[in-house]
């Protein structure tokens, strides 16, 4: 998950989708990064904290660090969240950049359509609880694409033998 500055979003998504997989049985690691590396060794944001912290995440020990072009050798798949990021994430890694790792976060639930998580920073706490909102959104639709169980396709079996 990487962000401009790994304070605001990115904290939020390790944290919502590590979170969600621990949830749904999946032993991945998630984890978060920025591309400016200014506030390396932050925690994430006040606001960020708070509203992890009303859902029942907690994210406060987490430090914002500056990603790397090694990351695309480390981890399966790099969201951005935001085009602006993913073209620094392009810049930063050169040839190790691999568009088959790399995306847009929202992508996965508008496949293609190039939408950006706005970025809070600055912005009053009512942001922040929006901006929790999409990323739960996406991150809900990652656990459902790679989870082995996919409890919909269950659901329709048993329909199908219920109606016989």
């Amino acid at each position: 998950m990487v962000c401009l500055g790994n304070i605001c979003r990115s904290p939020l998504a390790e944290g919502i989708l590590q979170h969600k997989a621990w949830k749904a049985g999946l032993n991945w690691s998630v984890e978060s990064a920025g591309t400016s590396g200014f506030q390396k060794g932050e925690s994430p944001h006040p606001f960020s904290q708070k509203v992890a912290r009303e859902k029942g995440i907690d994210i406060s020990r987490q430090r914002a660090r500056k990603f790397e072009a090694g990351d695309f050798d480390h981890y399966d798949k790099i969201y951005a969240m935001s085009e602006d990021v993913l073209e620094a994430i392009r810049h930063i890694a050169k040839n190790k950049f691999d568009s088959s790792k790399a995306g847009l976060l929202l992508n996965e639930l508008n496949a293609a359509k190039n939408l950006d998580i706005p970025d809070p920073w600055h912005a009053p706490e009512a942001i922040y609880h929006l901006v929790y909102k999409m990323i739960e959104e996406a991150c809900d639709a990652i656990i459902k694409k790679y989870s082995t169980f996919n409890p919909d396709s269950y659901q329709d079996q048993f329909s199908i033998l219920n109606n016989k």
